[in-house]
């Protein structure tokens, strides 16, 4: 798990379920792209330069006609998600442990 800062947020159109395209940077460990449902929670303008906290070792997966990368992590109450992110702002790719 690592901590990233997500760049860019759009909705998902393709998806099966109400979801955003996102694209997280991770410092010296590159930027990855993820889709999220997470949009009962959030909204793109908010996303965006939100840090977040991700698994990076999964293999890629395909989601609808994008290839996702990591998997955003978030405490999950029925469709409702909210993201787990630092507490303080930290450096992009630092190792959750």
């Amino acid at each position: 798990m690592h901590v990233g800062t997500i760049l860019q947020a759009e909705a998902f159109v393709e998806a099966r379920n109400p979801s955003y395209k996102l694209v997280i940077d991770f410092g010296p460990l590159g930027k990855r792209k993820s889709s999220a449902q997470i949009t009962e929670q959030y909204t793109v303008e908010e996303l965006v330069g939100k840090q977040i906290i991700a698994v990076l070792n999964f293999p890629p997966k395909q989601i609808a006609n994008m290839m996702s990368e990591c998997l955003v992590l978030g405490s999950v109450d029925g469709k409702v998600v909210t993201l787990l992110q630092p507490e303080r702002p930290v450096a992009n790719g630092l190792r959750i442990s």
